[in-house]
């Protein structure tokens, strides 16, 4: 017999695949944008993303927002934030920045003990710098284009190589593969959930600002991509005629 809870995970799973297949069943529909070419698709997902996140995420990452103090929340993030040290490492070394590497291993090393596995930041105090890196950086570093805009079933904007880097990240990511299955879903859970209320004073801003919500998002997610995978310092796009 399957386990309630696996059972609504599998409903809600078989919806976004519903959902992912109409899009693409729409997706002649779409604009002639090249950053966009299956916006179809990408809408139908974004949309249900959206409705998921108004029912059930938005509403929980507020509770957890108002109930905790923020000494909790900063040190809920430290933790998580200590964990990430160890693939950014890796990220930032594949990518030939080895002081920034050394930094990030410098990190977890200090954070790791002195902070008690991550709550606190002292390594932060000491000048070395949080970096962040993932896959999709480290793929674009090596010349891998974007490829076409993509809107990820919970995960919500990405492109073709970012959707490959998202592989890489999940199988580095010890947190996923922590045996304990109570404790790893109840890491899981947090983790999103901090996340998400880490971006709560965004949902306004978007509101007032966006007249194409979806819009406002891609285009924004895809400027701020090219800009982190050249640390800040991303060369003029020049227009082809």
């Amino acid at each position: 017999m399957i386990p309630a809870g696996k059972t609504v995970v599998q409903r809600i799973l078989t919806l976004a695949h519903a959902v992912a297949m109409a899009g693409l069943l729409g997706a002649c529909a779409t604009t002639a944008n090249p950053k966009d070419p299956i916006e179809g698709f990408n809408r139908a997902v974004f949309a249900f993303n959206d409705s998921v996140d108004t029912a059930i995420i938005r509403p929980v990452a507020v509770g957890y927002d108002t109930a905790l103090p923020t000494p909790v929340k900063s040190g809920v993030s430290n933790f998580f934030g200590n964990i990430a040290d160890v693939f950014i490492a890796v990220n930032n070394l594949l990518q030939g920045k080895l002081p920034d590497a050394a930094s990030d291993a410098g990190r977890f090393a200090i954070n790791s003990t002195v902070g008690v596995l991550g709550i606190f930041d002292w390594a932060t105090d000491l000048g070395l710098e949080k970096h962040d890196e993932d896959f999709g950086q480290t793929f674009g570093r090596w010349g891998v284009g974007d490829g076409a805009y993509l809107v990820l079933p919970f995960f919500g904007p990405s492109t073709l190589r970012d959707g490959v880097g998202l592989v890489f990240d999940v199988k580095a990511d010890p947190v996923p593969h922590y045996k304990h299955v109570a404790a790893r879903n109840t890491l899981l859970t947090v983790r999103g959930v901090n996340e998400r209320a880490t971006l709560l004073p965004a949902d306004k801003l978007i509101a007032e600002a966006a007249l194409d919500k979806y819009s406002y998002i891609r285009d924004g997610y895809l400027q701020r991509r090219r800009n982190k995978i050249y640390d800040g310092n991303a060369p003029r796009v020049v227009d082809e005629d």
